[in-house]
């Protein structure tokens, strides 16, 4: 028993854990551009899967069977959600600076140009259109699972939140049709590094934020979340609609003004 609302977090070994899953991923992946050694990537990606997935497991104890998560514990963390979606605005932000810079006043070393002479860009109308569509769309979905769970409809709730998942599955897919099909790479001047950057990080936090909502679709399934304890989708849903609006910054300044 204690005497105080807030929650002391127990000694736990995922974030050192994880720390050297992510130092493996991003070692490994330099190894494989460089020689085409998979081994390292591959160890990485493992200890990194098995990390989030025994972490995630033990936030669900604490939260769902051990009572935690009191009021304040959920403000604060309602609190640092928002202060880490601040952090990646202006993550992103430094990718839009460098994207406007270089096509505002592009240098003599790219002719002058923007895009530079000899770079196909992507028609806005085709998959990054259809794109957008599909992100808008699961915004207006995870807005109606919200709805759903917070009246408790149990059906709608399991409908639009599979329906969020199935839209961000499809938005990955596409980015990476579009990817195969580009006639540029990342080596192409400032053009390809500032598209394949902003444009890649983003689907990064698409694929990110769908394990994210599915991970919260699994806490619906085994009814984790009710009408007033449901912080995790809160998040999950202020993740994905950020995601949405810096898809729509991208669209409207690379796709559309840049080409």
């Amino acid at each position: 028993m204690k005497n105080h609302p807030f929650h002391l977090v127990d000694k736990s070994p995922w974030p050192i854990v994880g720390s050297i899953g992510l130092l493996s991923l991003t070692s490994g992946t330099i190894l494989f551009i460089q020689i085409h050694e998979t081994w390292l990537m591959s160890l990485g990606l493992i200890i990194t899967l098995l990390t989030m997935f025994q972490w995630w497991r033990d936030i669900v104890r604490e939260s769902t069977f051990q009572g935690m998560h009191t009021k304040k514990v959920v403000k604060s963390m309602k609190l640092g959600m928002i202060l880490f979606i601040v952090s990646e605005i202006l993550f992103f932000f430094s990718f839009f600076w460098a994207f406007y810079h270089s096509s505002l006043s592009p240098s003599i070393e790219i002719g002058m140009n923007w895009p530079p002479m000899g770079i196909k860009s992507f028609n806005p109308i085709n998959i990054p259109l259809l794109n957008t569509m599909i992100l808008l769309s699961s915004g207006m979905s995870i807005t109606w699972a919200h709805n759903a769970l917070v009246n408790n409809n149990f059906s709608q709730t399991f409908q639009s939140m599979l329906l969020t998942i199935m839209l961000g599955i499809y938005f990955t897919i596409l980015q990476g049709v579009e990817y195969y099909e580009s006639s540029f790479t990342i080596s192409d001047s400032v053009y390809g590094s500032t598209f394949f950057v902003s444009t890649g990080f983003h689907g990064i936090h698409v694929m990110i934020g769908t394990m994210f909502i599915i991970i919260t679709f699994l806490r619906v399934l085994k009814l984790h979340l009710s009408l007033n304890h449901h912080v995790g989708f809160e998040a999950a849903a202020w993740y994905w609609h950020f995601v949405d609006v810096v898809w729509l910054f991208l669209y409207i300044s690379i796709y559309w003004w840049g080409s």
